[in-house]
């Protein structure tokens, strides 16, 4: 008796990536050629087409291979055909399990025309030695493409799909970036606005309600194919903190921050920062060198506590002595301390990563306060000097006649330039704040013009008693001991005298109870700088 043929209902499955070229032997329509001559040639009917048209053979994650597993589970499909192995995938893993497990399981026969594979011949052993080499041939070209973008990364070349905000690609080379005349001035007014002293979610408060687009959705409006994403947000504090950071908007190219983990996965690791790839001077820099710095000297990351009125005035500038990271508040369960700091690594992973650094917030407050003032202030024989020098400088020549008093009020003229001039060096470097700067310049002005008005009229006050009031002695004492006993410190005042602080880990002595803590902490000043 005869047997029944078994009816076929075929899937004809193509696949081409980048990595396979776009050669004539591997494309979609000469796929479909051979596909459908074979169909036709063995009397199979063809239930329908799959075209995966650029996706890769290294996974499996492909909108058209999945309808068609669909298929294959709802009975639809019993036959699949391809036009090689490698069709089908280049992970000889997944692709072993499918030929080797799911089809047979399925009842589903699968042939490969190219490579003579058909799963109903018994000669089928020569199947994974073929998925074997086609992992090979996808490795190898994996590691060609990755040297290519490794040469082209160092030397400066832009191989990011999309320019950062701020820049396009340049129509005549696309690995060249230029300003684009759009949003390059948002950039700007970004930088502007965090230099001035704004925080991060206040420049999003403004860029949010000024109705600017952000990168995302500005991306989205060049081109319109790309898919929705979490463009409706709006402006962010931590896309803004990203901004502020970014190299690029000095002209560099910093490429190589990740790494895949393998070519069949798209899982990425972040790679060191001393392994990044950075290219200086490549395009035209949006902002100076002096405003990034500012910038990041301000420490614009966000902070936490608004609610509470806590500001951890150290954000920042307080760091792990061991792995090098950022300090973060915690809560205290002690009644005299709100606060602790504690190492950021070992707060998000624990262990693993570092040991916690603990430090109560207040100890740490009242240390840095103690050694500002050891550095800025001034004994009696300080004071002594500064005062002997104050009254000579305006001690009235004797002697020398109306001519002799001009003489004296042009030398004392010349001083005042020359103690406006140090106020303004002592200014920036950060030893003097703002309110003290502004009032101690006024007194010194005032004096000018009057020194001014009266060389100019001729006259001499050299009948007039001066007292110790009249030479200003007891209001800049009072000034400099303001000024070098700060009562409270500021995060301005932090900033301009300290580069960082590194706090080492807490080591308790031997002792009733837990003993005593012992805990070494290394202040970077910023003098000299």
């Amino acid at each position: 008796m005869e047997e029944k043929r078994k009816t076929y209902r075929a899937a004809l499955y193509l696949r081409l990536s980048r990595d396979d070229g776009a050669g004539e032997s591997a494309s979609i329509g000469t796929q479909r050629k051979i596909l459908r001559g074979y169909a036709a040639e063995h009397g199979f009917d063809v239930y329908g087409e799959y075209v995966d048209d650029g996706y890769s053979g290294t996974n499996f994650e492909r909108p058209e291979w999945k309808r068609m597993i669909a298929d294959i589970e709802n009975r639809r499909v019993n036959l699949v055909i391809t036009k090689d192995l490698s069709r089908l995938g280049r992970d000889y893993i997944t692709a072993g399990q499918y030929t080797e497990i799911y089809f047979p399981t399925k009842g589903v026969r699968y042939i490969a025309v190219n490579d003579g594979y058909d799963s109903d011949s018994p000669y089928t052993d020569i199947a994974p030695f073929k998925n074997v080499i086609n992992e090979m041939y996808a490795r190898d070209t994996s590691k060609k493409i990755r040297s290519a973008f490794q040469a082209k990364m160092r030397e400066g070349a832009f191989i990011g799909n999309f320019a950062p905000y701020g820049y396009q690609k340049d129509p005549e080379n696309k690995n060249h970036l230029v300003v684009d005349p759009v949003t390059a001035p948002v950039v700007r007014g970004i930088f502007e606005m965090a230099e001035k002293g704004e925080t991060p979610a206040a420049i999003a408060h403004t860029l949010n309600g000024e109705g600017i687009a952000t990168p995302s959705l500005y991306r989205r409006f060049q081109r319109l194919t790309l898919p929705a994403g979490i463009e409706t947000r709006g402006w962010t504090s931590s896309a803004v903190c990203k901004m502020l950071a970014n190299l690029v908007y000095l002209g560099h190219i910093v490429q190589g921050k990740t790494t895949k983990v393998s070519f069949k996965s798209h899982l990425t690791l972040q790679n060191p920062r001393e392994e990044w790839i950075v290219a200086r001077y490549m395009h035209e820099p949006l902002v100076s060198q002096e405003t990034f710095d500012n910038v990041r000297r301000r420490s614009v990351a966000r902070r936490s506590g608004v609610k509470t009125g806590f500001r951890n005035i150290f954000s920042g500038i307080a760091r792990c002595a061991t792995c090098g990271r950022p300090l973060s508040v915690t809560g205290s369960r002690r009644k005299d301390s709100a606060y602790n700091l504690v190492c950021g690594g070992y707060k998000l992973y624990g262990k693993s990563v570092c040991t916690n650094h603990f430090l109560d917030y207040d100890i740490l407050y009242q240390v840095i306060q103690r050694e500002i003032e050891k550095l800025l202030s001034l004994n009696e024989e300080d004071k002594e000097t500064i005062v002997e020098a104050l009254q000579k400088a305006r001690a009235p020549q004797e002697g020398t006649g109306e001519g002799g008093e001009l003489s004296s009020l042009k030398q004392r003229d010349a001083e005042l330039d020359c103690l406006i001039a140090r106020l303004y060096e002592d200014s920036v470097s950060g030893k003097l704040d703002e309110a003290r700067f502004y009032r101690m310049l006024e007194g010194y002005e005032t004096e000018h013009r009057q020194i001014q008005a009266r060389l100019e009229a001729g006259r001499s006050p050299k009948n007039e008693k001066r007292t110790p009031e009249d030479t200003g002695v007891p209001q800049l004492l009072a000034q400099l001991d303001e000024m070098t006993r700060p009562e409270v410190l500021s995060p301005e005042l932090i900033r301009r005298l300290v580069e960082k602080i590194e706090v080492c880990q807490g080591v308790y002595e031997e002792g009733p109870g837990r003993g005593r803590k012992r805990q070494r902490v290394i202040i970077h000043f910023r003098f000299g700088k």
